[in-house]
């Protein structure tokens, strides 16, 4: 994903990179999105590579999780779907080659990596947002499809450009197509969201030309110009899915994650300053219409530029997308794997990211954040990783709350209970009463205040746990002999509506005997 932005450019001369001053630290805000890009087309980040066997990528996967779990990542955009194939088993496209070897061929029986995904990630307090690639049909000319590939059942809902087979967007029956390979895995899986990346119409090559003037002259839906006619095309998909999506699960979420750039001041009054490639123009998607008509809840700008960038200042960018939120959320995605690239000075100063977290959070229409890719938290990025460990993700958070989708909080849990056994602090307690809604608890929050604390829910470093199960029980192992600690559970709602507190309940942890 998400390299493109080397077309976005122009050619610019680097300035000498100037270290911005560091605002003053702040303890971290309690609702934050902190996510990551997980990518599977060409094994990026997972599987390491095709054909593993299926205790090799489970392992993988949880290794992954894990570290992200320790530098404080929130949400999995796992990507499901990169090439019209797929990483799970109850779906329309056959299995995915970078998954098995061999598209179609499908791994172990009993094995669904979604499936799996999934109850990792919740177990963990960590989204599950399933990444497609909505009109990417294949990654070359070369690679055998399988028999069972949509290029094969219908070639002429597809056209080639730089050597990939892309679907005609202006078809009516394409957009049918995606929407219901969707409605698959949101009427098959229990994932918190639907994700798009970028890719929609594709990134200009020079020399090609998108071949779809036939489609354009059979379904013009009253455009005379193929521009704007591509735009409504990528429109009518969006809505499509926002509508089709939230009529089947109204908890789960929709989000985009554009190109960095919208439209850029000389060409539009209302862009930005900016002078790069552009969405609007170049990839004929609109993506301010989306949060402006309220197809998207959140929009997930790549902001794939540092500070100093001329064309493109990433705090100028960061500014625009926050003005133009329309009551939705704005997550900036950052180029983590930039960090240390020799291209750009800016990006082998080690505070160039934890820096735009900072600006970010001064903002209060901006909600968060996702990184390109996994990988890159652990090898170019490491520094990156370490940050949000050590600081700027040091306590946990919950995913920001959509008042447009659910604002109605669960009940609080029954009956909560703490006892100090040999093994540690146990905890117990049973369901909340179902609210006004109807809900009861999809999830937990566990709270731990040392003797003489501020009992309040409020502060995150006061949170011990967090799960997206509704598992009745917890054994806190950390507890210090000796020490006196009250203990509060809330509730969660499917959209992390949190409840009021059960408790508190106070617990004393004996001396150990010698």
């Amino acid at each position: 994903m998400l390299r493109n932005f080397l077309y976005a450019v122009l050619s610019i001369t680097i300035l000498p990179y100037i270290l911005n001053a560091q605002p003053i630290s702040k303890i971290a805000p309690k609702r934050e999105f902190r996510g990551v890009w997980v990518a599977t087309v060409t094994n990026i980040d997972w599987p390491s590579r095709p054909g593993l066997t299926v205790d090799q990528q489970k392992q993988e996967l949880i290794g992954i999780l894990e570290r992200h779990k320790a530098q404080g990542i929130n949400a999995i955009l796992l990507q499901v779907r990169p090439a019209a194939d797929a990483f799970y088993a109850k779906g329309r496209e056959p299995w995915s080659q970078w998954l098995t070897g061999k598209q179609g061929l499908a791994p172990a029986p009993g094995y669904d990596p979604l499936e799996f995904a999934i109850k990792e990630a919740h177990f963990r307090g960590m989204e599950l947002h399933a990444w497609f690639n909505p009109y990417r049909a294949s990654m070359n000319v070369i690679t055998r499809l399988s028999d069972d590939h949509i290029t094969k059942k219908h070639p002429e809902w597809f056209f080639t450009y730089g050597g990939k087979k892309q679907f005609d967007p202006g078809i009516p029956d394409v957009r049918q197509y995606i929407t219901q390979v969707i409605l698959d895995v949101v009427r098959n899986y229990d994932v918190d969201g639907i994700h798009f990346d970028d890719y929609f119409y594709p990134y200009p090559i020079e020399g090609q030309r998108i071949d779809d003037g036939s489609t354009f002259y059979k379904y013009p839906n009253n455009f005379s110009d193929i521009k704007d006619w591509r735009r409504n095309n990528v429109d009518l998909l969006i809505k499509m899915v926002d509508d089709s999506v939230h009529h089947y699960k109204k908890y789960v979420k929709f989000g985009i994650s554009p190109f960095g750039i919208w439209r850029n001041k000389y060409e539009d009054p209302e862009g930005s300053e900016s002078r790069g490639l552009s969405n609007f123009a170049e990839l004929y998607a609109d993506s301010r219409k989306w949060i402006k008509e309220g197809w998207v809840d959140y929009i997930n700008p790549q902001i794939y530029f540092h500070f100093s960038k001329k064309v493109a200042p990433f705090g100028v960018l960061l500014n625009w997308w926050s003005n133009n939120a329309y009551g939705r959320h704005v997550y900036v995605g950052h180029a983590a794997y930039l960090i240390n690239s020799r291209a750009e000075a800016a990006w082998r100063n080690p505070s160039e990211i934890p820096n735009q977290i900072r600006a970010l959070r001064e903002n209060s229409r901006i909600q968060g954040s996702v990184y390109f890719s996994s990988k890159s938290l652990s090898t170019v990025g490491r520094s990156l990783g370490d940050s949000l460990k050590m600081d700027l993700y040091k306590y946990p958070a919950l995913p920001p709350q959509m008042p447009w989708l659910d604002e109605t909080p669960p009940n609080e849990p029954q009956l909560l209970t703490a006892d100090a056994l040999k093994d540690g602090v146990h905890l117990n307690w049973q369901m909340p009463l179902k609210a006004k809604d109807g809900e009861t608890a999809a999830g937990f929050v566990i709270y731990r205040f040392a003797e003489g604390e501020k009992i309040s829910i409020l502060d995150p470093k006061n949170i011990l746990r967090i799960c997206f199960e509704n598992y009745l029980s917890f054994i806190d192992t950390t507890a210090e002999n000796g020490k006196r600690y009250s203990y509060m559970v809330t509730a969660l709602d499917r959209l992390k509506n949190e409840s009021e507190p059960s408790g508190p309940v106070g617990v004393e942890i004996p001396l150990a005997k010698e």
